[in-house]
């Protein structure tokens, strides 16, 4: 029997394998194509990308009722945190933490990257520190007393002190220090990571403007001399303005004080908003600004100008310069050799980008009070399509809609991963539009009747400007190639 049945199996899995099958599903949130003969299969087929599905997206309905949720009681809620909790891309853990749902990671990972282009274009170099801290090294540098409750303090099981960063002064300082070799000629060294951050709030607030843990680009520099330090400043300031303009942000540079981390120089890079904490003086005469805090609060005449009136307004933080000086560089003995071989103490500045607080603050700046609307760069997806409803007079366009995502993919080479298609299609096209509304998609496609015309007409629905178009398949792919990914 045995060797009977070994000759009927290899024949049996060779049959299996040329019959096509229904597609399957992948764990990513892609449709896999159906299994076709083996005959038929070309060596280009293997490279044809699965879809991208929003039924398999992990952005669970149940997340989405707000009012009902008790972790949020005693929490200031704001536009941000309504839209992005009803959306499903963020849910709370516990006051002040969140979970950061994939949609909300695609978005953080292209911010980041955009903010790793713009400190690499000035000689940035990435790195990463522990966020587990000694006490020692605040205590060198005075600032474990100083920092109060806001700094979450552990002991370890041998009773040793530690702190969980939220910030990277002391370390990255004494890492420096323990370069003895480093030369005049290799400053300025600007060193900077993107990592989870920890402050101990007493109220954490607004969501993602005001938590307990939280991402953040941190940047340190060490140059040769006050001179060339305030070259550094300027330069990363700069590199912070193109940024911000790349995201399409109005973001302005603002005096600030320089607080528990100390310095010279201090600037804050502000977002206008209704709900910020800080309170601003900006003239309207000339390019002067402030934070309250660096001025007296009756104070009405622009410093700078001299005959500007100083307007109040209220700002979301997203950035922060320092010029440190010789802080942190000469209690750690961070130094290097200079021109005549000699030691010499670096001059040093720390600059921070709040990495989740941009991504808040931007959906609470764009957004409606109905859907949110993110930084072009910064969607979790470019573009929606959705099919009709099935059962409708329309239903066999939905191959259409198939075959439109696959050629958005294949000959818009920044849209492959940016397409998503709305494969519910037991609902109708008004509810996955409200959905598409919410989740606030750039472009959302509809395949509808206008599809099946002799000459196929797309309706494409522009979100961020609120225009509709009724475009051929052709000026469809012009429009999306305009498209800036990153």
């Amino acid at each position: 029997m045995e060797p009977i049945m070994n000759q009927i199996w290899p024949r049996v899995f060779r049959h299996l394998h040329r019959t096509s099958v229904l597609p399957r599903r992948r764990h990513s949130g892609c449709a896999e194509p159906a299994a076709v003969p083996a005959s038929t299969t070309s060596t280009n087929s293997r490279h044809i990308k699965p879809t991208l599905l929003v039924s398999r997206l992990y952005q669970p309905s149940n997340l989405r009722d707000v009012g009902q949720d008790t972790r949020l009681q005693g929490e200031m809620t704001c536009k941000s945190q309504r839209l992005m909790l009803q959306a499903g891309l963020i849910h709370p853990s516990n006051p002040g933490c969140y979970y950061y749902l994939p949609a909300t990671v695609r978005s953080m990972e292209k911010l980041m990257r955009v903010i790793d282009q713009e400190m690499q274009a000035i000689g940035g170099q990435k790195l990463d520190m522990p966020s587990l801290c000694s006490a020692e090294l605040w205590k060198t540098s005075e600032r474990w007393n100083l920092m109060g409750k806001e700094l979450l303090r552990l002991k370890d099981r041998h009773g040793g002190d530690y702190c969980l960063a939220p910030t990277h002064e002391e370390a990255v300082t004494t890492l420096v220090a323990h370069q003895t070799t480093l030369s005049y000629k290799q400053l300025p060294l600007l060193l900077y990571q993107i990592t989870r951050k920890f402050r101990d709030e007493p109220k954490p607030k607004f969501g993602l403007l005001r938590g307990r843990e939280f991402y953040m680009k941190d940047m340190y520099s060490f140059d040769v001399s006050e001179e060339a330090a305030y070259q550094t400043y300027e330069s990363v300031c700069e590199a912070y303005t193109r940024l911000f303009a790349r995201l399409g942000l109005r973001c302005v540079q603002v005096q600030a004080d320089t607080g528990n981390i100390g310095g010279k120089l201090s600037h804050e890079f502000q977002l206008p908003a209704d709900i910020g904490e800080d309170r601003l003086l900006v003239c309207g005469k000339c390019s002067f600004s402030a934070n309250v805090e660096t001025m007296s609060s009756d104070r009405t005449k622009c410093p700078e100008c001299k005959i500007g009136t100083l307007v109040e307004s209220k700002g979301i933080e997203v950035g922060h310069t320092f010029y440190l000086g010789k802080k942190y560089s000469h209690v750690f003995n961070a130094t290097f050799s200079n021109a005549q071989n000699k030691p010499s103490v670096a001059e040093m500045g720390c600059y921070g980008l709040g990495v989740t607080r941009i991504l808040a603050a931007a959906i609470e700046v764009l957004s409606t009070e109905e859907g949110i609307r993110w930084p072009g760069l910064l969607a979790p997806y470019q573009v929606c399509v959705l099919p009709p409803k099935k059962g409708s007079k329309v239903d066999h366009a939905a191959v259409l809609a198939e075959e439109l995502v696959h050629a958005l993919g294949e000959t818009v080479p920044g849209l492959r991963g940016e397409v998503v298609l709305d494969d519910r299609t037991q609902m109708t096209i008004g509810k996955r539009l409200k959905d598409a509304n919410r989740l606030g998609y750039p472009y959302v496609i509809v395949v509808g009747q206008g599809a099946l015309e002799e000459t196929p007409k797309f309706e494409v629905i522009c979100q961020q400007t609120g225009e509709t178009m009724f475009l051929s398949k052709d000026g469809l792919l012009d429009l999306l190639r305009r498209v800036e990914t990153v």
